[in-house]
Formats: C-alpha cells, structure tokens, sequence
C-alpha cells in the first residue's frame, strides 16, 4: 500500500514537471507553428528525463507497483505529447504535398513527360515523407504513421488526377481547335462550289483530317498513363466533333443558302465561262444563260438540303430538278392533279436529323429566289433589245430596193455630171466631220429624245469650228506658197555666186602660173579686145 500511494505521488509530481518544462513548452508551441526538425529527437529526451527521474526516485518500493506506475506515467505522458505529435505529422503532410506540387510542375514544365513526372516526383517526396517521419517518432512511443501516410498518397493521386484532367482538357482543345481550323474553310469552299462531288470531297476531307488529327492526339495521350478505355474514349469524342463541326458548317450554309444562290445566279449570269462580264449585244441566249445559271443556284440548293456523311443516294436532287426546272413535268403534274412531292415537311429518303432543309422550305426559298432575280433577267432583255435598235442602222430590205428602183434616175442623172459628184463627195466629207465631231452614235445610245435635244445644242458650235478650222488651214497654205517661189530664186542666186567665184579663182590661179614660168598669158577676153 505504502508503495502504490508513493510511487502514484511521485508519478504525479513527474506528470506536473514534464508540463512545467521549459523545453516541452517551446517544442509544443513551434510546433504548432510548422515542422521542427529533430522533433523525436527532442521529445524523447525530455520524456527518458522524466522517467529517469520516476526510476531514481521509486526505486526503494516494490519492483511490481514501481513497475506498474511507470507504465501508467509513461502512458499519460505520451497522451500529453501526442497532439503534438500529430501536428508534427500533419504540417509534414502539408509540407509534402507543397513540395510535391512545387516539383511536378517543375518536371512538367522541363518537358518531361506526365507519367514519368508522377512517378519521379512520386517516388522522391514518399521517400521525403518518411525521412520525417522517422525524424518525428518518439522512442518511448510505438506510434504508426501509416495512416498518414495513406492520406499522402491520396493527396498525390488527387492533385495528379486534377493536373491530368486539367492537361487532357488542355490537350482536348488544342487538337479540336487544330480540328475546326483543318476543316472550317475547306467545308465552305466546298459548300460554296456545289456539285455532283461535294458530298463524297466532304467525307474524304473528313476522314483525312480526323485520322490524322486522332493519330496524334493518341500519341499525346500515351504519356498520361491512363487506361484504354479512357483513351479510346477520348478519341471518340474528337471523332464525334468533327462530325460535328461538319454539321455545324451545312447549317450555316443552310441558313444562308438564299444569298449564297442569288450571288452564283448573277455571277453565272453576268459573266461568261472566261469570268468576264457580259456584254448583251444581242447575240446571246439570254434564255438558255438563264436556265444554266438557275441550274447551279438549284444544285446548291440541293446539296445544303441534307447531310451526307454516309455514303448514300437521294432523290433530292432530282425532285427538285423535276419540280423547278422540268416545264413538262410541271404541266403533267397539273394535269393529271398529283400530289405535289414537296408539300412535305420531310424528304422520303433522309432521316430527320439529317435533313437541314425540308421540302416545303425548297418551295418557299425557290420563289423567293425567282423574284428576286426576275429584275436582273428583265433588265438583260431590255439592255439586249437596246443594242439590237442602236445597231441597226440600215432600212429594211423592202425600202434599200425601193429606194434604187425610185432613184434610179438621179443616179443616172450623176453619172453624166460630174459636178454633181464632187458637190456630194465634198457634202459626204463634211457630213462625216460633223459625224464624229458630234458623237452621233454615241449621243443616240443614251435613248432617242435625250441625243437629239443634246446633238441640236451642239449642232451650230460644232459647224462654226468647222468652217473656222477651213479658214485657218486655207490662210496657212499662202505664205507656204510664196516661200516655194523663193526657194528656186535664192538657188538661182547662189549658183551664180558660185559661178562667179569659181572663175575668179581661176583667172588668179593662171595669173600666178603664168609670173612662176615667165610665160605671158592672155585671157580670151583680152584676147578679143
């Protein structure tokens, strides 16, 4: 009895100076504040201290109750130090975890590859972890931190499970950007461009483009470590888009196909196969022009009405085509009273979710279309009908014949005085002057009324710059005249003088021959004197 009451007083006193201890105390408040290196180390000190002290002080009772109250003040002493323990253990979890976060972005960012910074960043902060850990435990103690450990592997695999799918999203719109960017102009081309092949080009550009664009994105996926499925999952999803992007460009075209057919009907219809513009002189077929270029407005039509990535034939082609273009078929259909196929809010062949424009929006879109381009056709007939006036200035067959039978004799009458033809070659001259002086056909080609009242401002001035011009040219030929009867004059006048200084020089030249020789010369005039 005396033992147990002793050894209890002494293990109380001990419980009483451990938390009096200045040591504990500032091991207990730094490390509420963050990991302290040699926290085991510490904490087991001061803990062997205290029961070393219990030993010393019990050791005259009896060995069983000594025994025995030790353990009970080691087991209360490690009940006051376990918070702390605890703490230890969670700002090291923390800490871990910072480091780890801090060194897989590193890794990352120096291009390694996912996989392998995970397991790399894995392997060194687990082993970080447990050096603590270590450095954490208390001797006394036999505490297991395995629990803790757990929680860091699962803190691991959560922020690795973030950064991937984060890194997956990253990657996912990465390649449906280089996706859409692959498809997005060459479907409007294609789609602007219509014909028998759009729709077949389509699915080659499709096909094309997603297995190149899937080749690569699983190429990317290889370095996340994640199962097949997921991965296979993936890919089909891209797949899914780009059928979607398809479907999303047809839409568009399908919104806008009324404009898109106006504009190839006035492009088809004002230029030629050279892309030039026409000139409606009159000898076009402004019919067969028309039909062509209504032809290819209404194929377009035909090829934004549905989608066709699978390779299967429609008739919406040609029920449109027989609808719209064939008068026949329209005149049969009125007479026997058929039912008429595009009073119908779907295509008998294509699915629903495929059809972007039903049959009844057709009907409507093609008489829209029809008024629409009325006025550019109307307007080709009017120009051509204009050309076709202006151009033909010659009378009919019936007046040319009548006018040589009736004037018959005048031209005789021509024939036997000249006179008469230069008075009407000289009126042809003048008459052709004012002709181009005037711009005739010019001014007519405006419209009748207006060139006339525009030729009569212009008639008179026109004759006085005529008449002014022949007076100038006539008193500009005069002086001309006189300056050609000078030319022989002065010719006339410098042979002479060439004459004449010619023999000069020659007498002179006989004078000194004649003083050299001492021979006596006589000129023949001298001679004759």
């Amino acid at each position: 009895m005396v033992a147990t009451v002793r050894c209890e007083e002494i293990a109380n006193e001990k419980i009483s100076s451990f938390s009096n201890n200045e040591e504990w105390r500032h091991l207990e408040e730094a490390v509420q504040n963050g990991v302290v290196p040699g926290f085991g180390k510490k904490l087991s000190s001061i803990l062997d201290d205290c029961l070393t002290e219990y030993d010393m002080e019990a050791i005259y009772f009896d060995d069983g109750v000594r025994t025995s109250k030790r353990k009970q003040l080691e087991s209360k002493l490690l009940q006051l130090v376990h918070p702390a323990y605890q703490s230890m253990l969670g700002h090291l979890r923390s800490k871990t975890m910072e480091d780890f976060r801090a060194t897989f972005e590193k890794a990352l960012e120096r291009g390694e590859g996912f996989a392998a910074a995970v397991h790399h960043c894995t392997q060194s902060l687990v082993s970080k972890f447990d050096e603590g850990c270590k450095d954490a435990a208390i001797a006394q103690a036999h505490w297991n931190c395995s629990k803790v450990r757990d929680k860091v592997w699962r803190d691991f695999d959560a922020h690795v499970a973030s950064v991937r799918a984060a890194k997956l999203s990253e990657l996912t719109s990465f390649y449906e950007e280089k996706l859409k960017k692959a498809l997005a102009e060459p479907l409007e081309a294609l789609l602007d461009a219509p014909s028998d092949d759009t729709w077949s080009a389509i699915r080659r550009l499709l096909v094309r483009e997603t297995r190149t664009t899937v080749s690569e994105f699983d190429s990317s996926l290889s370095a996340f470590d994640i199962d097949q499925a997921a991965v296979d999952q993936l890919l089909a999803k891209l797949k899914q888009y780009a059928k979607n992007i398809v479907e999303s460009k047809a839409k568009e075209e399908a919104g806008r196909v009324l404009i898109r057919m106006k504009d190839r009907f006035s492009n088809l219809f004002s230029h030629d196969s050279d892309s030039m513009p026409r000139m409606w002189t009159g000898k076009e077929d402004i019919r067969a022009i028309t039909k062509s270029a209504r032809l290819a407005s209404l194929k377009l039509l035909s090829v934004v009405a549905a989608i066709r990535l699978d390779d299967e034939k429609d008739s919406i082609e040609s029920t449109l085509s027989h609808a719209f273009m064939d008068a026949s078929y329209s005149s049969t259909n009125r007479s026997i009273q058929l039912v008429d196929p595009l009073v119908s809010s779907s295509w008998n062949d294509v699915p629903a979710n495929r059809t972007l424009i039903t049959p009844v929006q057709c009907k409507s879109l093609w008489r829209q279309f029809n008024a629409e381009t009325e006025h550019i056709v109307a307007q080709a007939i009017a120009t051509q009908e204009a050309n076709k006036r202006n151009n033909n200035w010659l009378p009919p067959p019936w007046a040319i014949v009548a006018m040589v039978i009736l004037g018959f004799n005048e031209f005789m009458t021509l024939l036997r005085n000249p006179f008469y033809v230069g008075v009407l070659f000289v009126s042809f001259l003048l008459g052709k002057a004012l002709w181009v002086q005037l711009n005739v056909s010019g001014e007519l080609q405006r419209g009748a009324l207006p060139g006339l009242l525009s030729l009569s401002t212009k008639f008179l001035p026109t004759i006085m710059n005529i008449l002014k011009k022949l007076a100038e040219l006539g008193e500009g030929q005069r002086p001309n005249t006189r300056e050609a009867r000078r030319v022989p004059e002065l010719e006339a006048d410098i042979s002479m003088n060439r004459v004449e200084s010619s023999s000069i020089s020659s007498i002179a030249s006989s004078e000194v021959t004649s003083s050299e020789t001492g021979v006596e010369h006589t000129s023949p005039e001298k001679h004759s004197e």
